[in-house]
Protein backbone atom coordinates (compact mmCIF):
# COMPACT_ATOMS: atom_id res chain seq x y z
CA UNK A 1 0.00 0.00 0.00
CA UNK A 2 1.22 3.81 -0.88
CA UNK A 3 2.73 5.74 1.80
CA UNK A 4 0.55 8.31 1.20
CA UNK A 5 -2.59 6.22 1.95
CA UNK A 6 -1.49 4.82 4.94
CA UNK A 7 -0.98 8.23 5.98
CA UNK A 8 -4.55 8.98 4.81
CA UNK A 9 -6.12 6.05 6.95
CA UNK A 10 -3.69 7.77 9.80
CA UNK A 11 -4.69 11.09 9.72
CA UNK A 12 -8.57 9.71 8.87
CA UNK A 13 -9.21 9.52 12.64
CA UNK A 14 -12.33 10.22 15.48
CA UNK A 15 -11.54 12.51 18.42
CA UNK A 16 -13.82 12.51 21.07
CA UNK A 17 -13.42 15.70 22.92
CA UNK A 18 -14.86 16.66 26.74
CA UNK A 19 -15.36 20.39 26.69
CA UNK A 20 -15.59 23.08 28.99
CA UNK A 21 -15.99 26.30 29.75
CA UNK A 22 -14.51 27.71 33.28
CA UNK A 23 -16.73 31.04 32.84
CA UNK A 24 -19.94 29.62 32.28
CA UNK A 25 -19.38 26.59 34.28
CA UNK A 26 -20.53 24.26 31.21
CA UNK A 27 -19.11 20.88 30.14
CA UNK A 28 -20.01 19.81 27.12
CA UNK A 29 -19.81 15.74 26.30
CA UNK A 30 -19.16 13.98 23.54
CA UNK A 31 -18.50 16.27 20.93
CA UNK A 32 -16.97 14.33 18.02
CA UNK A 33 -14.27 16.25 15.89
CA UNK A 34 -13.38 14.28 12.69
CA UNK A 35 -10.09 15.25 11.61
CA UNK A 36 -9.14 14.48 7.78
CA UNK A 37 -5.77 15.13 6.31
CA UNK A 38 -5.03 17.30 3.67
CA UNK A 39 -1.89 18.80 1.91
CA UNK A 40 0.39 19.98 4.22
CA UNK A 41 -0.98 18.98 7.51
CA UNK A 42 1.95 17.96 9.61
CA UNK A 43 3.15 21.40 9.01
CA UNK A 44 -0.09 22.65 10.00
CA UNK A 45 -0.09 20.65 13.39
CA UNK A 46 3.13 22.13 14.10
CA UNK A 47 2.46 25.68 13.41
CA UNK A 48 -0.01 27.14 10.57
CA UNK A 49 -3.07 29.81 10.15
CA UNK A 50 -5.80 29.26 11.85
CA UNK A 51 -5.20 30.89 14.84
CA UNK A 52 -2.23 33.51 16.27
CA UNK A 53 -1.18 33.92 19.93
CA UNK A 54 0.87 36.83 20.35
CA UNK A 55 3.40 37.13 23.29
CA UNK A 56 5.79 39.50 24.60
CA UNK A 57 9.71 38.24 25.17
CA UNK A 58 11.84 40.09 27.61
CA UNK A 59 12.54 43.02 25.40
CA UNK A 60 8.95 44.02 25.54
CA UNK A 61 8.49 43.23 21.56
CA UNK A 62 5.72 41.14 20.44
CA UNK A 63 6.15 38.43 18.30
CA UNK A 64 3.28 36.11 16.49
CA UNK A 65 3.37 32.75 16.75
CA UNK A 66 0.90 31.19 13.99
CA UNK A 67 -0.37 27.51 15.96
CA UNK A 68 -2.97 25.92 14.60
CA UNK A 69 -5.88 25.39 17.07
CA UNK A 70 -7.17 23.03 18.70
CA UNK A 71 -3.63 22.11 19.17
CA UNK A 72 -2.66 19.33 21.70
CA UNK A 73 -0.96 21.16 25.04
CA UNK A 74 2.34 19.09 24.26
CA UNK A 75 3.23 20.82 20.74
CA UNK A 76 3.16 23.80 22.66
CA UNK A 77 4.32 22.93 26.25
CA UNK A 78 7.36 20.77 25.35
CA UNK A 79 8.14 23.74 22.01
CA UNK A 80 11.69 25.83 23.03
CA UNK A 81 10.16 28.96 21.34
CA UNK A 82 5.98 27.93 21.70
CA UNK A 83 6.20 27.44 25.53
CA UNK A 84 7.06 30.96 25.72
CA UNK A 85 2.89 31.87 25.15
CA UNK A 86 2.02 29.83 28.59
CA UNK A 87 2.61 32.10 30.97
CA UNK A 88 1.85 31.37 34.74
CA UNK A 89 -2.24 32.45 34.67
CA UNK A 90 -2.45 30.86 31.08
CA UNK A 91 -0.86 27.39 32.90
CA UNK A 92 -2.83 27.38 36.39
CA UNK A 93 -5.91 28.33 33.95
CA UNK A 94 -4.74 25.46 32.19
CA UNK A 95 -4.88 22.62 35.12
CA UNK A 96 -7.35 24.04 36.63
CA UNK A 97 -10.00 23.35 33.96
CA UNK A 98 -8.27 19.59 33.01
CA UNK A 99 -8.87 19.25 37.29
CA UNK A 100 -12.93 20.51 37.09
CA UNK A 101 -13.19 17.82 33.25
CA UNK A 102 -11.74 15.08 35.20
CA UNK A 103 -13.85 15.65 37.76
CA UNK A 104 -17.00 15.53 35.74
CA UNK A 105 -15.98 12.44 34.64
CA UNK A 106 -15.38 10.86 37.26
CA UNK A 107 -18.01 12.35 39.66
CA UNK A 108 -20.90 14.27 38.02
CA UNK A 109 -21.80 12.73 34.53
CA UNK A 110 -24.17 9.92 34.45
CA UNK A 111 -21.75 7.63 34.06
CA UNK A 112 -18.56 7.28 36.13
CA UNK A 113 -15.64 7.54 33.10
CA UNK A 114 -12.19 6.57 33.56
CA UNK A 115 -9.89 8.12 30.99
CA UNK A 116 -7.04 5.31 31.20
CA UNK A 117 -4.92 7.68 28.62
CA UNK A 118 -4.63 11.55 30.39
CA UNK A 119 -1.39 13.02 28.87
CA UNK A 120 -0.23 16.76 27.59
CA UNK A 121 -0.85 15.05 24.05
CA UNK A 122 -4.86 14.24 24.71
CA UNK A 123 -5.49 18.02 26.07
CA UNK A 124 -6.61 20.79 23.31
CA UNK A 125 -6.34 23.99 23.59
CA UNK A 126 -8.75 26.70 22.35
CA UNK A 127 -7.34 30.53 21.19
CA UNK A 128 -8.36 31.04 24.77
CA UNK A 129 -5.82 28.36 26.24
CA UNK A 130 -8.99 26.72 27.29
CA UNK A 131 -8.16 22.88 27.69
CA UNK A 132 -10.33 20.19 26.53
CA UNK A 133 -9.87 16.74 27.35
CA UNK A 134 -9.70 14.36 24.10
CA UNK A 135 -9.17 10.69 22.73
CA UNK A 136 -11.63 8.57 24.60
CA UNK A 137 -10.28 5.66 22.71
CA UNK A 138 -9.66 3.21 25.99
CA UNK A 139 -11.88 4.99 28.56
CA UNK A 140 -14.33 2.63 30.74
CA UNK A 141 -17.19 4.12 32.07
CA UNK A 142 -18.91 2.41 35.00
CA UNK A 143 -22.67 2.57 36.70
CA UNK A 144 -23.78 2.70 40.45
CA UNK A 145 -21.01 3.03 43.24
CA UNK A 146 -18.28 1.63 40.75
CA UNK A 147 -15.29 3.53 40.48
CA UNK A 148 -12.46 0.64 39.00
CA UNK A 149 -11.52 -2.46 37.80
CA UNK A 150 -8.26 -4.89 36.87
CA UNK A 151 -7.37 -6.24 33.21
CA UNK A 152 -4.73 -7.99 32.01
CA UNK A 153 -4.63 -6.28 29.12
CA UNK A 154 -2.70 -2.75 30.13
CA UNK A 155 -3.28 0.02 27.75
CA UNK A 156 -2.47 3.96 27.96
CA UNK A 157 1.03 5.69 28.10
CA UNK A 158 4.40 5.28 29.95
CA UNK A 159 5.38 8.35 31.67
CA UNK A 160 1.63 8.18 32.99
CA UNK A 161 0.33 5.25 34.05
CA UNK A 162 -0.18 4.72 37.59
CA UNK A 163 1.90 1.80 39.63
CA UNK A 164 -1.07 -0.36 40.38
CA UNK A 165 -2.21 0.03 36.22
CA UNK A 166 1.17 -0.51 34.39
CA UNK A 167 2.56 -3.28 36.98
CA UNK A 168 -1.16 -5.31 38.11
CA UNK A 169 -3.79 -3.92 35.49
CA UNK A 170 -5.60 -2.64 38.42
CA UNK A 171 -7.44 0.98 37.12
CA UNK A 172 -9.65 3.42 39.45
CA UNK A 173 -10.58 7.15 39.20
CA UNK A 174 -6.99 7.39 40.97
CA UNK A 175 -5.00 5.87 37.89
CA UNK A 176 -6.56 9.43 36.39
CA UNK A 177 -5.62 11.09 39.00
CA UNK A 178 -1.98 10.27 39.07
CA UNK A 179 -1.67 10.70 35.42
CA UNK A 180 -3.47 14.22 36.23
CA UNK A 181 -0.36 14.80 39.04
CA UNK A 182 1.89 13.90 36.41
CA UNK A 183 0.63 16.43 33.96
CA UNK A 184 0.64 18.48 36.28
CA UNK A 185 4.50 18.66 37.24
CA UNK A 186 5.23 18.57 32.96
CA UNK A 187 3.18 22.00 33.05
CA UNK A 188 5.00 23.64 36.23
CA UNK A 189 8.23 22.61 34.53
CA UNK A 190 8.17 22.56 31.04
CA UNK A 191 9.59 19.03 30.82
CA UNK A 192 8.16 15.53 30.05
CA UNK A 193 8.33 12.85 32.62
CA UNK A 194 9.81 10.03 30.42
CA UNK A 195 13.17 10.75 29.20
CA UNK A 196 13.59 13.46 32.11
CA UNK A 197 17.57 13.67 33.33
CA UNK A 198 19.40 15.61 35.96
CA UNK A 199 22.92 15.86 36.15
CA UNK A 200 22.81 15.31 40.36
CA UNK A 201 20.52 11.98 40.26
CA UNK A 202 18.66 9.83 38.03
CA UNK A 203 14.95 10.50 39.02
CA UNK A 204 12.76 11.31 36.54
CA UNK A 205 10.68 14.15 36.64
CA UNK A 206 8.48 13.03 39.67
CA UNK A 207 11.10 11.93 41.47
CA UNK A 208 13.41 15.35 41.07
CA UNK A 209 9.92 17.14 41.82
CA UNK A 210 9.70 15.23 44.92
CA UNK A 211 13.70 15.50 46.20
CA UNK A 212 12.98 19.44 45.56
CA UNK A 213 9.91 19.12 47.59
CA UNK A 214 11.87 16.79 50.52
CA UNK A 215 14.55 19.95 50.30
CA UNK A 216 12.49 22.68 50.32
CA UNK A 217 13.22 24.07 47.08
CA UNK A 218 9.86 23.08 44.83
CA UNK A 219 10.48 26.81 42.81
CA UNK A 220 13.31 25.18 41.46
CA UNK A 221 11.06 23.24 39.68
CA UNK A 222 9.54 25.96 37.76
CA UNK A 223 10.98 27.61 34.39
CA UNK A 224 12.81 30.68 35.21
CA UNK A 225 11.27 32.60 32.55
CA UNK A 226 7.50 32.08 33.81
CA UNK A 227 8.06 35.33 36.50
CA UNK A 228 6.13 33.72 39.57
CA UNK A 229 7.38 36.39 41.88
CA UNK A 230 3.98 37.60 42.77
CA UNK A 231 2.51 33.60 43.02
CA UNK A 232 4.96 31.98 44.74
CA UNK A 233 2.18 30.50 47.59
CA UNK A 234 0.18 29.22 44.41
CA UNK A 235 3.24 28.02 42.70
CA UNK A 236 4.15 25.92 45.58
CA UNK A 237 0.71 25.15 46.44
CA UNK A 238 -0.06 23.77 42.58
CA UNK A 239 3.30 21.26 42.80
CA UNK A 240 2.55 20.08 46.40
CA UNK A 241 -1.01 18.81 44.88
CA UNK A 242 1.10 17.21 42.13
CA UNK A 243 3.02 15.37 44.36
CA UNK A 244 -0.21 14.07 46.13
CA UNK A 245 -1.35 13.11 42.72
CA UNK A 246 1.21 10.83 41.92
CA UNK A 247 1.66 9.53 45.28
CA UNK A 248 2.92 5.59 45.29
CA UNK A 249 -0.49 4.08 46.89
CA UNK A 250 -3.81 4.56 45.71
CA UNK A 251 -6.00 5.01 48.96
CA UNK A 252 -2.78 8.00 49.55
CA UNK A 253 -3.91 10.20 46.40
CA UNK A 254 -6.94 12.90 46.59
CA UNK A 255 -10.04 12.53 44.13
CA UNK A 256 -10.44 14.70 41.91
CA UNK A 257 -13.42 16.64 44.29
CA UNK A 258 -10.51 17.11 46.32
CA UNK A 259 -8.10 18.46 44.18
CA UNK A 260 -10.13 20.95 43.19
CA UNK A 261 -11.24 22.25 46.71
CA UNK A 262 -7.48 22.30 46.85
CA UNK A 263 -6.39 24.53 43.89
CA UNK A 264 -9.18 26.61 44.94
CA UNK A 265 -8.55 27.33 48.69
CA UNK A 266 -5.28 28.15 50.62
CA UNK A 267 -6.11 25.27 53.78
CA UNK A 268 -3.42 22.79 54.75
CA UNK A 269 -2.31 20.30 52.31
CA UNK A 270 -1.02 16.72 54.08
CA UNK A 271 2.47 15.94 53.60
CA UNK A 272 2.99 14.64 50.01
CA UNK A 273 4.73 10.65 50.52
CA UNK A 274 6.77 9.08 48.15
CA UNK A 275 5.73 9.35 43.91
CA UNK A 276 5.48 5.95 42.46
CA UNK A 277 7.71 5.56 38.95
CA UNK A 278 10.07 8.16 40.15
CA UNK A 279 13.02 6.49 38.53
CA UNK A 280 13.87 5.94 34.98
CA UNK A 281 14.61 2.18 35.78
CA UNK A 282 10.98 2.04 37.32
CA UNK A 283 9.42 2.87 34.41
CA UNK A 284 11.81 0.76 32.26
CA UNK A 285 11.00 -2.25 34.25
CA UNK A 286 7.36 -1.90 34.22
CA UNK A 287 7.18 -0.84 30.49
CA UNK A 288 9.51 -4.53 29.91
CA UNK A 289 6.90 -6.59 32.17
CA UNK A 290 3.75 -5.51 30.65
CA UNK A 291 5.08 -5.78 26.95
CA UNK A 292 4.64 -9.47 27.35
CA UNK A 293 1.22 -9.22 26.52
CA UNK A 294 0.97 -6.13 24.52
CA UNK A 295 2.33 -4.44 21.45
CA UNK A 296 3.94 -1.10 20.97
CA UNK A 297 1.80 1.49 18.79
CA UNK A 298 3.72 3.37 16.23
CA UNK A 299 4.94 5.99 18.54
CA UNK A 300 6.57 3.77 20.72
CA UNK A 301 5.01 5.03 23.99
CA UNK A 302 0.98 4.17 23.73
CA UNK A 303 0.15 0.47 24.29
CA UNK A 304 -2.63 -0.05 22.09
CA UNK A 305 -4.79 -2.83 22.16
CA UNK A 306 -8.07 -4.80 19.97
CA UNK A 307 -10.12 -4.70 23.23
CA UNK A 308 -13.84 -5.41 23.70
CA UNK A 309 -15.62 -2.33 24.47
Amino acid sequence: MASSELDSKRWKREIRVVSFSLGMGMILLSLILYIRRRKKSNQRLRGGGLGRIFADNHNDESHKKDIELPLSLDLILFDPVKSAVLDWPKRFHIINGIARGLMYLHQDSRLRIIHRDLKASNILLDSDMNPKISDFGLARSFGGNETGANTSRVVGTYGYMSPEYAADGLFSVKSDVFSFGVLVLEIVSGRRNRGFSHTDHHYNLLGHAWRLYKEGRSLELVQAYLGVSGNLSEVLRLIHVGLLCVQQCPEDRPNMSSVVLMLGNDGVLPHAKKPGFFTERDLFTAESSTRTNAASSINEVTITLLEAR
